[in-house]
Formats: C-alpha cells, structure tokens, sequence
C-alpha cells in the first residue's frame, strides 16, 4: 500500500493543492506530485457516468460554426 492511500481524502486534496501551487514557482516535481495525488482521489470517488441525454453527438458538420478566429 502507498502513502496516498493511506491518507484520508481531505489531506490528499490539501497536499495536491499545496504541490500544484509549488509547480509555477519552478519545482520540477511539483506536477508529477500534485497529478499523483489527484488520480488516487478520483480512484476512491469512482469514475462519474456520463448524462447522455446532455451530450451533443451530432455529426461535426451539423455542429455550431466555427469561430471566426479559428482557421478552416
């Protein structure tokens, strides 16, 4: 068993936003660290099912137009 399944939920989520908050100060591991944590929280909660009914699985060329900023 790992350390981050060891800890409780709340000092997981603790840690991974102290560590994501580390990355843009220029710690190299930060990130690798932060993402770690964060998969084993996702892994306790269980994967979310999707509402298909909220989904848009239109074709893409019945979907809304492009942007005029995005090039064709």
């Amino acid at each position: 068993m790992t350390e981050e399944q060891e800890m409780p939920d709340e000092s997981s989520s603790a840690m991974a936003i102290g560590w994501r908050r580390k990355a843009p100060e220029g710690d190299h591991h930060a990130r690798g660290i932060a993402h770690e944590l964060e998969i084993e929280l996702r892994r306790r909660a269980g994967a979310p099912f999707a509402n298909y009914d909220t989904l848009d699985m239109r074709p893409l060329e019945t979907g809304a137009a492009r942007p005029p900023f995005v090039a064709a």
